[in-house]
């Protein structure tokens, strides 16, 4: 693995950790995730740096497998370009469904 690939799998691996730290400040709960807006733009600004990263890594090494590459890409777009019709029940769909098998990604991906 090139070293600038392994950089975004540690920064994507790092934001993941950071994620289930706002997960924890809202006891995992939706309703104390959407009446907080700045935890809100938090985890909306850590899945775009998680989108940016993912485009990175496919573009240096497009043969990496991870599974949901152009949906994660394509949710960054989304959340810098059409930041109006993000929901915070999508996000939080996202943060409990997505990012745990994005987490085992990496993890396989970083032990090769």
């Amino acid at each position: 693995m090139q070293p600038k690939v392994l950089k975004y799998i540690l920064d994507i691996e790092s934001i993941i950790a950071e994620i289930e730290l706002v997960k924890s400040k809202t006891q995992n709960d939706f309703q104390n995730f959407k009446n907080d807006i700045i935890l809100q733009r938090a985890i909306e600004r850590h899945l775009e740096i998680i989108g940016e990263a993912v485009r990175k890594v496919v573009d240096l090494e497009p043969t990496i497998p991870i599974t949901s590459a152009r949906n994660i890409i394509g949710l960054r777009n989304i959340i810098s370009h059409a930041y109006d019709s993000v929901e915070p029940e999508m996000i939080w769909g996202i943060i409990q469904k997505d990012i745990p098998l994005l987490a085992q990604e990496i993890t396989r991906i970083k032990n090769q």
